[in-house]
């Protein structure tokens, strides 16, 4: 018997890949560049619109005023970003990128939903369309449809502060990637999760001679 074998149970383990998926890479976007996602995206879009007010960020990003602030108050902190009054209204704050914030920019990977949305504009519209309804429909099944959240796929609260790296980021490794296993090569005996991730490391032995028990998880934006 698999680790997994019913087709409920595969659904989860699905919906548990791409959760898994979302914290991996910004748990390394963290580790080897200092940043969260949504920091990149705001240094990405700051550098594109450059003299933008905080306002017309929060629009390009996709974020409450509020939290592109604090987001804008943290990469100001570290020197990426500096805020200055424009001269025509000094009211009026414009958000522009320093030299050191485009020389992260310059070795930063792409924000992950970014690939993501490459991925599935290859994909004919009534696949688009089919994967959007079965998506909507998970999220009413979860009494998730009626949250409030931004394009951004993050885990955790998107305008949270985090240490940045010792070395000031930018390692060469790259971000976590996808392992064919055995398993999921052979799709009719079900997909299994990784054995190599933190997650299931050295419990793998123990659960492949027996049915783990899947419970509803949660995440809170």
């Amino acid at each position: 018997m698999g680790l997994v074998d019913s087709l409920e149970d595969r659904i989860i383990v699905a919906l548990r890949r791409i959760m898994r998926a979302v914290d991996l890479h910004s748990r390394w976007l963290v580790e080897r560049y200092g940043l969260t996602g949504p920091q990149l995206i705001t240094l990405q879009r700051a550098a594109q619109h450059d003299g933008a007010s905080a306002g017309e960020l929060a629009r390009h990003v996709n974020l409450s005023h509020p939290t592109l602030t604090g987001i804008l108050d943290r990469l100001e902190k570290r020197g990426l970003v500096t805020r200055v009054p424009t001269e025509s209204d000094r009211r009026r704050v414009s958000v522009r990128v320093t030299p050191r914030g485009r020389e992260v920019l310059s070795s930063a990977p792409p924000p992950l939903q970014e690939r993501f949305r490459n991925e599935l504009a290859k994909q004919e519209e009534w696949v688009q369309t089919s994967m959007l309804s079965t998506l909507q429909r998970i999220a009413r099944m979860m009494d998730a449809d009626t949250l409030d959240v931004s394009p951004i796929l993050e885990t955790g609260d998107l305008g949270r502060d985090i240490e940045p790296p010792a070395d000031g980021g930018a390692s060469a490794a790259g971000p976590p990637r996808r392992r064919r296993t055995t398993t999921q090569a052979a799709d009719s005996r079900g997909p299994s999760v990784h054995a190599g991730t933190s997650e299931h490391a050295g419990r793998a032995g123990t659960m492949a001679r027996k049915r783990r028990p899947v419970g509803r998880t949660g995440e809170e934006q």
